[in-house]
């Protein structure tokens, strides 16, 4: 099973921000400094956006490149795909997220329903709740 990335998609502030960064691109590659010691293993898995303290889509990681100065573009493909929602601490830079801890896709048609957002769905979860 391929491993997984999470990233915190920064200064998107809902899903449809991030969805409308994606709409004009025909291609999508995130710049980093350090290329993730366990790359080969990412290659097939995807890159898990967090918005609001939630894993709220993954995009496909096709690759990883480096660039004429050196850093290193995750290549990603160019669509959004939406998961049921998943409380996600902030952190800096990327994470490794394990196939067996990823939230589910939604499936086609299949609504969000009333998902809690992620710092309170934390809270809940802290206090043995949820």
């Amino acid at each position: 099973m391929p491993l997984h990335l999470t990233k915190i998609a920064y200064g998107a502030k809902s899903y449809a921000e991030l969805a409308s960064w994606y709409q004009s691109r025909r291609e999508v590659r995130l710049t980093t400094r350090n290329r993730p010691t366990r790359h080969a293993e990412c290659i097939g898995g995807s890159l898990y956006w967090i918005v609001n303290h939630t894993l709220v889509a993954r995009s496909p990681i096709l690759g990883f490149a480096e660039t004429a100065d050196g850093r290193w573009d995750i290549c990603l493909a160019p669509r959004l795909i939406r998961v049921h929602p998943q409380p996600k601490r902030a952190h800096q830079g990327w994470r490794y997220l394990s196939a067996a801890d990823a939230p589910r896709d939604l499936a086609e048609g299949e609504a969000l329903g009333d998902a809690l957002p992620g710092h309170l769905a934390m809270k809940l979860e802290k206090l043995g709740l949820m």
